[in-house]
């Protein structure tokens, strides 16, 4: 006699509860993470009373930090080696505007030779990137 309860049949269907709390959780671990990452390079920026422009979301950053380190976005690279890099990244770009921030510690020649190698390497537009003034009242 075989009745309807056979125990030989394996159950088919899958349990989803699991899946989905793994998932919940694996949800706020991120939504919960994802604002203290921190992308790019830490300057401290001289300070100006000049307004702000508008920047693009692809805008490429040259960053000169206190100690001379020089990145690309969040590439390092050397001085020798960036007008070559930045040919490159350039080759395939209608708009060849680049972005530059120097620590307010940075000597003023490394600043220049760098200005100097990003328009030899063919960029068009060249903005500096400050931070605005903590008082407006000491203005020169």
């Amino acid at each position: 006699m075989t009745g309807s309860g056979s125990s030989s049949q394996f159950m088919s269907e899958i349990n989803v509860t699991p899946l989905v709390d793994v998932m919940l959780v694996l949800l706020i671990i991120f939504m919960v993470s994802a604002p203290m990452m921190t992308q790019g390079v830490d300057v401290s920026l001289p300070e100006t009373s000049s307004k702000s422009l508008p920047t693009e979301d692809d805008s490429l950053t040259i960053t000169i930090k206190k100690n001379g380190e020089i990145y690309i976005n969040t590439y390092q690279v050397t001085i020798d080696a960036l007008q070559e890099k930045l040919k490159i990244i350039l080759d395939g770009r209608m708009d060849k505007q680049v972005y530059m921030r120097a620590d307010k510690n940075v000597a003023y020649g490394l600043v220049v030779r760098v200005m100097s190698e990003v328009k030899n390497a063919g960029v068009h537009k060249l903005g500096m990137i400050t931070d605005p003034l903590k008082n407006s009242d000491n203005r020169s």
